[in-house]
């Protein structure tokens, strides 16, 4: 069925139905979200379309992943093969995970070699909160900035020195144990300062099904250790400086066909950053940040079979935020370096810098809301310019109508460049042009969200069989895609019941096909009930999806699914906290990518000192 939005009431109506009484939120008014426009900005003053995870929902989602949290969003699919410490893909609007840009406290990661974030080693107890940005942001970040940017926020602290720890078990021989220090000095040098730790530890369940190349019956666990740190020290009024650093090892199972041997990954995601903020005037801030990140893979498929791919970015920000009058003016230079440190494959042994200019303007006039930004990214793959153009207007106190434009980009691959027998150094970059509008309803206590988005996609990236310039496959610049769709929203609280619920009518295309885009489905939503007294909470979550393909051909389907997931919690002393949740209650049979495993009925328990 074609993809229309030529009957909303219908398409609402439905929506309204999973969120019991109709009112849709991701966020309060007074919620400061910083990535939608690279400045602390109220919720009521961002025009894109934005969702936050606070502390309170990471802390309800007990043992899963990051990627696990995620696709509970709107807008978000996620792919997996196999258990939480399995290869992970996350698809923002129905774009690829490397046309997304993920963040750590402003540092980007991802790999250079396959341009996607390793989501399965980002270690879940580090986050205070995320933020999620939807839609082309290049004109404010650069390349890849396609599908969105997804930031993730580790704690910060002021105040007396506090410590949390907290451990948890649960199903598959799942252990979990994590603990954080973070507080502030006084006086006028104040030092404020946040570390924790943190291992996590699963048996895990088979990572392939029969059918699947290399399966193999035996459970396929992972174990992750990371470390995080930040301090920050004030030198002058209004001027600080600080550091900050992640280090997290991912050691996962897979299947590679042997009973005897154990394959494994050894994955390692660092990174590091140095920074330095100050009023300059009393209208002008400016800041410094000098940041790394490393990306680490290293394979061990047999006992005579090793890889190792260690990809680098070092990324220097030279960002300044001008007041004039009401409204902000942001000026901003980056230099950003990419690099394969080691890789078993010399050809992939390259680098390549890329020089960025920014500028972006606010405004707010009375009920008018407006920014602009425009950027150039200049680097081996040219010289690329992108834009945005975003307009708010409030009809009532309640109610605010949006629309957008915005163009981007997604820089080639070191792999699409120059592996062996399938990159090519001439592939260009992708380029998308983005326009959408939506509407937002908001009063005490409820919500309601609407935004419909048409993206279209152009030199697409793929697989060409046979390569034009010859071989039998390459990657080539020839497809284009269509990534159209209408997200909604909604939250209400009633005398401590808090609804939500979400849906996504969405047609991610290949135009040059006509094939539906591969492991992403047309329609998927979501629906949480939960209910406070007192020290208690206990609430439900159901997610629904779609059929999906898992190839380009459209010819290996993928069936939908839904799984409902409940949970419980008690504050039983002013510190103390025990979770309790059980997932997949009915114990659901699915897939996210074929003949690759999902865990079915499993529980968790955790116990938590300190308030998160």
């Amino acid at each position: 069925m074609k993809f229309s939005i030529t009957r909303p009431t219908a398409v609402l109506s439905v929506a309204c139905a999973v969120a019991a009484p109709c009112a849709f939120a991701d966020s309060t008014p007074d919620t400061v979200i910083v990535t939608a426009a690279r400045i602390p900005q109220s919720a009521a003053q961002v025009i894109a379309d934005t969702t936050v995870i606070g502390a309170e929902e990471i802390a309800r989602s007990g043992a899963g992943s990051v990627a696990d949290l995620l696709g509970r969003q709107r807008g978000i699919e996620i792919v997996r093969n196999g258990g939480a410490g399995a290869s992970t893909s996350v698809f923002l609007r129905g774009a690829n995970s490397n046309q997304v840009v993920v963040l750590v406290d402003g540092v980007r990661i991802g790999s250079s070699t396959t341009g996607a974030a390793s989501w399965n080693a980002i270690p879940l107890s580090i986050i205070d909160h995320i933020e999620v940005v939807y839609g082309p942001l290049s004109s404010l970040y650069g390349a890849d900035a396609i599908g969105g940017v997804v930031q993730i926020f580790t704690r910060k602290s002021e105040g007396a020195p506090q410590f949390d720890a907290g451990a948890g078990a649960g199903t598959y021989a799942t252990r979990q144990y994590d603990a954080s220090v973070h507080g502030s000095t006084a006086g006028a040098h104040a030092v404020s300062y946040a570390f924790g730790g943190a291992h996590e530890e699963s048996r895990g369940y088979s990572a392939t099904h029969p059918g699947a190349f290399g399966y193999n019956p035996d459970d396929d666990g992972y174990t992750r250790n990371s470390v995080n740190g930040r301090a920050v020290i004030t030198l002058a009024d209004g001027v600080e400086a600080g550091a900050q650093f992640l280090r997290s090892r991912l050691r996962a199972q897979y299947d590679n066909g042997s009973a005897t041997f154990d394959a494994r990954n050894i994955q390692d995601l660092d990174s590091y950053a140095v920074f330095l903020n100050g009023r300059m005037l009393p209208n002008w801030r400016s800041s410094v940040q000098l940041g790394r990140s490393e990306d680490k893979l290293g394979s061990l498929g047999s006992a005579s079979s090793a890889s190792q791919i260690d990809t680098r970015q070092d990324d220097f920000t030279w960002h300044n935020t001008i007041n004039v009058g009401p409204d902000t003016l942001q000026l901003l230079y980056g230099h950003r370096k990419e690099q394969v440190v080691s890789s078993s494959s010399a050809a992939l042994g390259r680098s390549r810098i890329t020089n960025s200019y920014a500028a972006s303007y606010d405004l707010q006039r009375g009920d008018h809301l407006l920014d602009i930004s425009a950027r150039n990214d200049d680097s081996e793959y040219g010289s690329k310019t992108t834009g945005a153009l975003g307009y708010g207007y409030s009809f009532s106190r309640a109610l605010r109508a949006t629309a957008s434009v915005g163009t981007s980009f997604r820089a080639p691959t070191f792999n699409e460049l120059y592996y062996p027998g399938y990159g090519l150094p001439a592939n260009k970059p992708e380029k998308g042009r983005n326009a959408e509008a939506g509407l937002r309803y908001h009063v005490a206590g409820a919500e309601l969200q609407a935004n419909y988005y048409r993206n279209r996609l152009t030199d697409l990236l793929v697989t060409a069989v046979p390569c034009p310039t010859g071989g039998s496959s390459c990657a080539y610049n020839v497809n284009r895609a269509l990534l159209e769709g209408l997200t909604m929203s909604a939250a209400t609280h009633l005398s401590g019941l808090a609804l939500r619920a979400n849906i996504d009518l969405q047609d991610p295309r290949d135009q040059t096909t006509g094939k539906q885009l591969a492991r992403r489905s047309r329609r998927h939503a979501s629906a949480t009930a939960d209910y406070s007294a007192g020290q208690y909470e206990a609430g439900a979550e159901l997610q629904l999806s779609g059929q999906r393909f898992d190839d380009a051909a459209n010819t290996k389907r993928l069936g939908g699914y839904g799984l409902l997931n409940l949970y419980t919690s008690w504050r039983f002393a002013p510190d103390w906290s025990l979770l309790v949740r059980l997932d997949n209650a009915t114990a659901k049979r699915y897939e996210l990518a074929r003949y690759y495993g999902t865990a079915g009925r499993s529980w968790f328990a955790g116990l938590r000192y300190g308030i998160r």
